[in-house]
């Protein structure tokens, strides 16, 4: 073989990068001939251009969607037919086909909507829609209002704390109690104060007996470190 000849190869894919949540639809040979000729006339002709034989390009790129999202189809977005039927009272109207159902539908000034796609036929029912969309996204609102966070709200006591700061902090942590909180008790040692933890176990004691008509022991008073915790949640 001559120091001129070129082995043919096989174009290689790679260090061809595709995105994330892509799906080629088509990958198309393209000869190389073809494609350069232009870009390289007024250089070199075709036959002195020596390359892969073929160039692949991606034609088209589409994402991948999640199913479980897509809204749902309405009136004449549903082909499949047969389709089984319910009323807008909830009656069952049977097995008819898509275009008796929309016409039933249209009658009554309503929408025809896919409920369950995935059965065979699929479920449709006769509605109105847009009131169907304002009712769910009320729903959601009022949801979401009722939802409650559970929050952890810390209170720091130290051993032979006063009266006075005792029961402030205490109502504190009645305070978020009382809000849906838990409650962090966390009792700090300073210097030689570590040496005698039984002193802050009689404060830690202390709290959850002033705070036993509306919480519990979640979790109960142990060692961190220079502190004593113990968790507090609304009963």
């Amino acid at each position: 073989m001559g120091s001129d000849a070129h082995p043919t190869r096989r174009p290689s894919m790679r260090n061809v990068r595709i995105p994330r949540g892509v799906l080629l639809e088509s990958i198309e040979p393209i000869p190389a001939d073809t494609l350069m000729r232009d870009r390289l006339r007024g250089r070199c002709d075709a036959d002195s251009f020596k390359g892969p034989r073929f160039l692949f390009l991606f034609t088209g790129v589409r994402p991948i969607q999640d199913s479980t999202k897509r809204p749902p189809r309405v009136n004449r977005q549903i082909r499949i037919s047969p389709v089984r039927v319910i009323a807008a009272d909830g009656s069952q109207l049977g097995i008819m086909e898509v275009d008796v159902a929309l016409s039933q539908a249209a009658e009554q000034g309503l929408d025809l909507v896919e409920v369950a796609a995935a059965a065979r036929p699929p479920v449709v029912r006769i509605m109105d829609y847009g009131k169907f969309k304002f009712e769910q996204a009320k729903q959601a609102r009022l949801a979401k209002k009722k939802q409650h966070v559970i929050h952890l709200k810390e209170v720091k006591y130290r051993p032979g704390i006063d009266d006075h700061d005792f029961e402030t902090k205490t109502r504190h942590a009645r305070r978020f109690l009382e809000e849906g909180n838990k409650v962090k008790v966390t009792l700090m040692f300073r210097g030689r104060q570590i040496a005698h933890p039984e002193l802050g176990k009689l404060v830690v004691d202390r709290v959850s007996s002033e705070l036993a008509d509306l919480a519990k022991v979640e979790s109960a008073p142990m060692m961190e470190g220079k502190s004593m915790t113990m968790i507090l949640a609304p009963k």
